[in-house]
C-alpha cells in the first residue's frame, strides 16, 4: 500500500523528513509547506538538497494542501514559541481526517499526568471527529527515551533507577532560536530563558518520564526538575554568533520521578558549547552519545553514538525526521485518537538497506 504524504515545513527537521520521505518506497509525496515565499515554487528536491526533481512544488498555500486530504501531514514546524498555533494546527488537520505524525509539541508524546484534561481532550475530540490519528515524537524526547530504553528492561530481573541521558556538544547545532533564545546560551547567568522558566522543564521533558513510569507500572508520587549553568572563561563561536566570554555556554538539567522519597527515573540533559566546558559533568562518548542506564539486576549501561559525516548534531536531526517518516504506515493504520509510543507496533526502516 502506498501512503500519500504532506511535508509541513522545511527548517531544520523538515528537510531531512522530505529526504526521507522519498527514500521509502511505500511513501509518496503529494505537497510541501513552506512558511515564506523564498521557498514557495521550489522543487521539494531542491529543499531537501536532492539531485533528481520530485515534480512537487512547495507552497504557502495550506488549505490547498489539507484539500488533497492526503493520509499524512508530516508536521515538523517549530512549535517551542508558537505552542498554541501548532496545536491549532494539528486539530485542522485532525479534524480534516487527516493522520499527523509531528516533532512538536513535544509534550504531546505522552501527555498524560503532565496537561490538565482540558488541554488533551480537544486534541482527542478532534482526531476522534476527523477518524485520524497523531503521534508526536523524534529522538528525545523521543525513540532515545521511550523505545530504547524500555527494550533493556526487558533484560532485567529487578529495576532500581533508571537514567536516560543526552550528553552532547551543541557547537555545530544550527539553530540558533533554539540555541539563544530558548536554551539561553550566550546569556547573562542570572536570566532566564524560556527553556529554564518555571514548570517547564517538567512540561516538556516530564512526558518521557510518565511514559516510562506508564510502561514499567510504576506509580510516581511526583516528578521534579533541576538545573545549573556554567559561563565560558573565553569567547567562542557558535552559529554564526559570538558567544562571550562570562556568558552561558554550558546546561545541566534533571527531570527526575520520585516515588517513597526516591529517585526511579531520570531524564538528564548535559549540553556545552565546547567540550572543555564543566568536566565534572558526565562526559560523553564520542562527540556526543545518548545514554540508557539502568541500576538493578543486573545493571547495564548503554551508549549510542551518533554522527553523519562526523557531525554528531546533524546525525540527531537526522534521526528525528527519521524517525517520524518510519512510523508513518503504523500511524495512517492505528486507531483513530492521540498515540504515544506505547501504542504502536514495531517500526522499522524497511526498503533501506541498498
Amino acid at each position: 500500500m502506498t501512503y500519500r504524504v504532506v511535508q509541513w515545513s522545511t527548517g531544520n527537521v523538515g528537510r531531512w523528513a522530505l529526504r526521507s520521505i522519498v527514500a521509502r518506497r511505500e511513501l509518496e509525496l503529494v505537497g510541501v509547506w513552506v512558511s515564506g515565499p523564498e521557498k514557495a515554487g521550489r522543487d521539494a528536491a531542491e529543499l531537501a538538497g536532492l539531485d533528481e526533481p520530485t515534480g512537487i512544488l512547495a507552497t504557502t498555500d495550506a488549505d490547498a494542501l489539507i484539500a488533497l486530504r492526503p493520509d499524512c501531514v508530516l508536521y515538523t514546524a517549530m512549535a517551542d514559541d508558537r505552542l498554541a498555533e501548532a496545536v491549532e494546527d494539528l486539530q485542522t488537520f485532525l479534524r480534516t481526517g487527516i493522520n499527523v505524525v509531528s516533532s512538536s509539541p513535544v509534550f504531546l508524546q505522552f501527555p498524560y499526568g503532565t496537561l490538565p484534561p482540558e488541554a488533551i481532550d480537544p486534541i482527542v475530540d478532534a482526531a476522534r471527529a476527523g477518524g485520524a490519528s497523531l503521534w508526536v515524537n523524534g529522538i528525545d524526547p523521543g525513540w532515545a527515551n521511550d523505545w530504547l530504553p524500555l527494550l533493556v528492561t526487558s533484560g532485567c530481573e529487578r529495576i532500581d533507577r533508571i537514567v536516560c541521558s543526552e550528553i552532547m556538544d551543541y557547537c555545530t547545532y544550527d539553530n540558533p532560536k533554539v540555541l539563544f533564545d530558548i536554551m539561553g546560551f550566550g546569556g547573562a547567568p542570572d536570566e532566564l530563558p524560556m527553556l529554564l522558566q518555571p514548570g517547564v522543564l517538567t512540561l516538556a521533558w516530564g512526558s518521557v518520564i510518565r511514559q516510562l513510569a506508564a510502561a514499567l507500572d510504576v506509580e510516581l508520587d511526583s516528578v521534579t526538575q533541576n538545573f545549573e549553568r556554567i559561563t565560558t572563561p573565553e569567547a567562542l563561536r557558535v552559529a554564526g554568533r559570538t558567544v562571550a566570554a562570562g556568558t552561558t555556554a554550558a546546561l545541566r538539567f534533571q527531570i527526575r520521578g520520585m516515588r517513597a522519597g526516591r529517585t526511579v527515573l531520570v531524564l538528564e540533559h548535559v549540553t556545552r558549547l565546547h567540550p572543555d566546558l564543566a568536566p565534572d559533568w558526565p562526559q560523553p562518548t564520542g562527540k556526543g552519545c545518548y545514554r540508557v542506564e539502568i541500576e538493578g539486576e543486573p545493571t547495564y549501561r548503554l551508549d549510542l553514538q551518533l554522527h553523519s559525516g562526523g557531525d554528531h548534531a546533524r546525525a540527531g536531526v537526522i534521526g528525528t525526521a527519521a524517525r517520524l517518516v518510519s512510523a508513518i504506515p503504523a500511524v495512517v493504520e492505528a486507531r483513530p485518537g492521540l498515540l504515544t509510543a506505547l501504542d504502536l507496533p514495531l517500526t522499522t526502516g524497511r526498503g533501506l538497506v541498498s
